[in-house]
C-alpha cells in the first residue's frame, strides 16, 4: 500500500545550477510540482485522470524557505504531503532532504482544482467520492510560516516589462508557473547574487495570462533584503504577486 507521504528522488544536475554550482530556485520549484504530479498520479487523482474528465490542478499558492540549495551532484529527495483538503483547495506540503538526511528546506503550496474549459474552481471532493481525504498527512512536521497576502503599496516601481512566448506556456495553456519564479528573480542581476542568497520566495497567483501577453513587474522594498513584486499583464490586470527574503552570503 502506497504512504501517504511521496518520497521522489531528484539529483543537482550541473546545468540546472547558478555561477555558485548550487540549484537554481526555479528548477527546485519544478522538481516540486513535479513532486506533486507524482504523488497525486500515481493515487489517482493526478493530471492524468483529470484531463480525462475535463480538470486540472492549478497553483495559488507557493512558498519556499531554504538553509541552503542542493549542491551540484547532490542526490536529494522531495517529500511531499497533502496537509489539508477543502472543497476549493487542498494545501501541499514539501521537505527537501539529503541522502544523508540533512534537511535543506521546506514548502508550502495551495493548490485549485478547475474545470479546463470554464477555467472556474471545481469541488476537490467530486472526483472517487472524496478520496483525496483518505491521503491527509496531520502529524508531519513544515515548520515554516504559511505566509499570506503579499501587501504592496500602489507606488512600486515598474522596473521591467517582457513579452512572453512558447517556452513560457504550460500545459494549461497559461503562463507557467515557474517561469514567473525565474522571471522574478531575474529582476536583481548576477553581482547583487554574489553577495546575497535566496532565504524565501513566496508567488500568489491571482489571474491567467497567456502567450504573447507583455508582463509588467513592478517592485518594492518592504524591509532589509526584502523585496515583494507585482505582476501585471499587459499593464493593467494583475496576475500574481511575489515577496523574497535574502541573506548575505
Amino acid at each position: 500500500m502506497l504512504d501517504r507521504v511521496g518520497r521522489y528522488d531528484f539529483l543537482t544536475e550541473p546545468f540546472h545550477c547558478d555561477f555558485s554550482q548550487r540549484l537554481f530556485m526555479g528548477h527546485l520549484g519544478n522538481h516540486m510540482l513535479n513532486a506533486a504530479d507524482f504523488h497525486s498520479n500515481d493515487r489517482g487523482f493526478g493530471m492524468k485522470y483529470l484531463l480525462g474528465v475535463n480538470r486540472a490542478w492549478v497553483l495559488s499558492r507557493l512558498a519556499i524557505e531554504m538553509e541552503e540549495m542542493p549542491p551540484m551532484y547532490t542526490r536529494f529527495k522531495v517529500e511531499t504531503w497533502i496537509e489539508n483538503a477543502m472543497r476549493f483547495f487542498t494545501s501541499r506540503n514539501f521537505r527537501v532532504v539529503g541522502e544523508d538526511g540533512k534537511v535543506y528546506g521546506y514548502g508550502r503550496s495551495i493548490w485549485a482544482m478547475i474545470d479546463a474549459e470554464s477555467r472556474q474552481p471545481t469541488d476537490l471532493f467530486s472526483i472517487d467520492h472524496g478520496a483525496i481525504q483518505n491521503w491527509i498527512v496531520k502529524d508531519k512536521e513544515c515548520p515554516i510560516d504559511k505566509g499570506g497576502r503579499v501587501k504592496m503599496n500602489d507606488d512600486a516601481v515598474l522596473v521591467r516589462t517582457i513579452e512572453t512566448y512558447y517556452n513560457d506556456v504550460d500545459i494549461n495553456g497559461h503562463i507557467n508557473s515557474v517561469k514567473y519564479i525565474e522571471h522574478v528573480l531575474d529582476l536583481w542581476d548576477l553581482d547583487w547574487y554574489q553577495k546575497h542568497s535566496i532565504r524565501r520566495f513566496e508567488i500568489a497567483y491571482v489571474a491567467e495570462a497567456h502567450q504573447g501577453d507583455k508582463l509588467s513587474f513592478y517592485r518594492e522594498q518592504t524591509g532589509e533584503n526584502e523585496y515583494c513584486v507585482r505582476i501585471c499583464k499587459d499593464g493593467e490586470v494583475e496576475t500574481c504577486r511575489s515577496r523574497v527574503v535574502f541573506v548575505a552570503r
